[in-house]
């Protein structure tokens, strides 16, 4: 059999020995490269990690965590911050509903407190009126309430059925002032949770807040 030319130095040639690179391997690895006298090493890779961490503030650590416990057998028994107990039938007590063991290591500082809505509409004052009926609408604007109308020829403080406002006639503030106690202050009294008469909102601004 006659072997072509072409051929010959092909088979005859030794093999050149190619390296071999697994599917998880990389050619260029910083991690496990050996440090030598490089005078241009390259810049490490910045920690993702340490650039997102945040500061813990003091009153969030662990140790802050703890209260006392009468102040938390109190804040968990009263059922709002200005009020002892419930002011509607179908109102659960708090104490019965804060416990078990879903409450045994809860910090009842850090639980929601808000206030009751029932005693804080009573620190409104009286607004007074030289008309027999008044109109009430909350204030108007979308933290509103219908606009009802109130009766106020009686000698007595009549309250929005919706949001509790008290209105009385001027007719009969002498006599208001007589009796020995109102359920409303007569007066302004500076308390932080009265609500001011200009707080309305504009009727060309019916979105607007108070």
């Amino acid at each position: 059999m006659i072997v072509s030319a072409r051929i010959v130095p092909t088979l005859l040639s030794p093999r050149i020995a190619r390296p071999v690179y697994r599917a998880y391997s990389t050619a260029t690895s910083y991690s496990d490269r050996v440090p030598t006298n490089d005078p241009n090493p390259p810049k490490p890779a910045q920690n993702v990690s340490e650039t997102n961490a945040t500061p813990l503030e003091e009153w969030k650590r662990d140790a802050d965590m703890v209260e006392s416990t009468d102040d938390a057998e109190k804040q968990r028994t009263m059922q709002a911050p200005n009020r002892a107990k419930v002011w509607s039938r179908s109102q659960a007590p708090r104490e019965l509903a804060m416990s078990g063991p879903r409450f045994e290591q809860t910090v009842m500082e850090y639980q929601p407190q808000p206030l009751a809505a029932i005693d804080l509409i009573h620190k409104q004052p009286v607004r007074w009126t030289s008309s027999k009926v008044v109109s009430c609408d909350g204030g108007g604007g979308p933290l509103g309430h219908p606009k009802i109308f109130i009766n106020v020829d009686k000698p007595q403080i009549n309250w929005c059925t919706y949001c509790g406002l008290p209105f009385a006639h001027k007719h009969h503030r002498k006599f208001l002032e007589s009796l020995p106690r109102t359920e409303y202050p007569l007066i302004p009294t500076s308390d932080p949770a009265e609500v001011n008469e200009e707080q309305r909102v504009q009727p060309n601004d019916p979105l607007g807040q108070r």
